[in-house]
């Protein structure tokens, strides 16, 4: 028992403390956070995957700069100096550092890229550019071989059929996407006729949209000639180039419709001046002839007839109190009767009556004029307009002699260049289709690669 030395447990904790803190230097680990707690400020949490666990405290003097704060269920990536808590005899890692990991850290890029960017103007509303109403070419850049790109060319196709769309392939994911949609973004309007561009993609994670958060992707935006709509992703998903873009849709398809407006909508809206324009073309032949009977109405009311019938009546009673007077006077009442005839004659009533017939006349004639005046203004405004019409009308391309062609599975062709020596085709007439076979392929500039 002499030779024997013995520790108390706090010396042996104490030693334990001494060898580790002073034999293993600093280390970084990676795990998920789990019984995070933090009282009076410092933190305390448990450090774990599939395997092993590991108890960590990070004190108030290290944690106060860290955000977010860490929660249970959290991937983060921790430095620390591995210690020995004597009062619970477990191994804990003291911390200095704590950041989000995977795709916390994607994250806290993605936020520090647009505050960069925004504080640089980059995304002031003022920059976004209005939209063409109607647009003679449509670009889209986005993958080939992605769904979303056949939904972006069949909501156009139904929606707006007469513009011409101009599609430019690239990766939509990958070490090649960033420097590809760039390049689409800058030579896209250079070679093709476009007046709005469609950046757009499918869903997927944060890893797999994460070329759309590079600053390159969101400076070409800005730089491209023409406006830009992005639609990438699903509606709750956000990148740096929906914020740079001119016009932000939640999809694909809402971006195809954004730039795309209905013919549909353009007919109604025809149809609908049509009939405002009728019923404002009755409503004043209404009134014309409203205008007209009161007119009528105030010339019978002032009608030299009248007049004409009160001075006949006066003359009869002119004639009465003549005979009344007997033959002592008929000199005088013959002078008095040539005099009121002269006075009759030249008072006219006959030329007065005449002179206000051909007033009547005049005015119905003018009162014509203005109405079919008015008919013919409103009948060459419907002209025009159901002119308008037929030039919408997609069956009129063909009646031009133009012709659909497309693939047996119904895509259309809109470049010489995908088609193969052999293939079968079937091109749509305005009356009928016929089926046809690949000869050869000469390419030429078409529109867009």
């Amino acid at each position: 028992m002499a030779d024997r030395t013995v520790l108390s447990v706090s010396d042996l904790a104490a030693t334990l403390r001494g060898l580790v803190e002073t034999t293993l230097p600093s280390v970084w680990v990676q795990g998920e956070v789990s019984n995070f707690r933090n009282p009076a400020g410092h933190w305390y949490l448990t450090l774990k995957d599939a395997q092993a666990q590991v108890r960590c405290a990070m004190f108030r003097n290290r944690n106060l700069y860290v955000r977010p704060q860490p929660k249970d269920g959290d991937q983060v990536l921790v430095r620390g100096q591995l210690s020995f808590y004597e009062a619970r005899g477990d191994l804990q890692l003291i911390l200095d550092h704590l950041e989000p990991a995977g795709e916390g850290a994607l994250l806290r890029q993605f936020e520090e890229l647009k505050r960069k960017l925004a504080a640089e103007g980059l995304f002031d509303e003022g920059l976004k550019r209005p939209l063409p109403p109607a647009p003679r070419g449509i670009g889209v850049i986005t993958s080939p071989t992605g769904a979303a790109l056949q939904d972006v060319l069949t909501t156009l196709r139904r929606r707006y059929p007469l513009g011409r769309v101009y599609v430019w392939p690239v990766p939509v994911q990958g070490d090649n996407a960033c420097p590809s949609v760039v390049r689409a973004l800058r030579e896209l309007p250079q070679r093709a006729p476009v007046d709005v561009v469609l950046l757009v993609r499918g869903g997927g994670s944060l890893e797999d949209l994460w070329c759309f958060n590079h600053e390159t992707i969101a400076r070409a935006i800005r730089a491209c000639a023409v406006p830009v709509v992005t639609g990438i992703g699903h509606e709750v998903d956000f990148t740096i180039a929906d914020f740079a873009a001119d016009l932000r849709a939640p999809t694909p398809t809402s971006a195809a419709e954004r730039v795309a407006p209905d013919l549909a909508d353009w007919k109604a809206h025809a149809e609908d001046l049509a009939e405002r324009l009728a019923h404002a073309m009755r409503e004043r032949i209404e009134e014309g002839a409203a205008e007209l009977e009161r007119g009528v109405q105030r010339l019978e009311r002032t009608h030299p007839g009248r007049r004409l019938q009160v001075l006949a009546q006066r003359l009869d009673e002119l004639h009465e109190r003549l005979r009344r007077a007997g033959p002592a006077t008929p000199l005088r009442r013959r002078e008095q009767l040539a005099a009121i005839t002269m006075r009759l004659a030249t008072a006219g009533p006959q030329q007065r009556l005449a002179r206000l017939h051909e007033r009547l006349a005049l005015a119905r004639e003018r009162l014509h004029e203005r109405v079919q005046l008015r008919l013919r203004t409103g009948a060459e405004r419907v002209r025009g307009a159901s002119a308008v019409l037929a030039t919408l009308d997609p069956r009129a391309v063909l009646q031009r002699g133009y012709a659909i062609v497309q693939r047996t599975d119904g895509a259309v062709v809109r470049d010489a260049a995908v088609l193969q020596p052999g293939e079968e085709l079937r091109a749509r007439f305005a009356a009928g289709e016929a089926v046809a076979e690949v000869r050869g392929v000469m390419k030429g500039e078409s529109g867009a690669r």
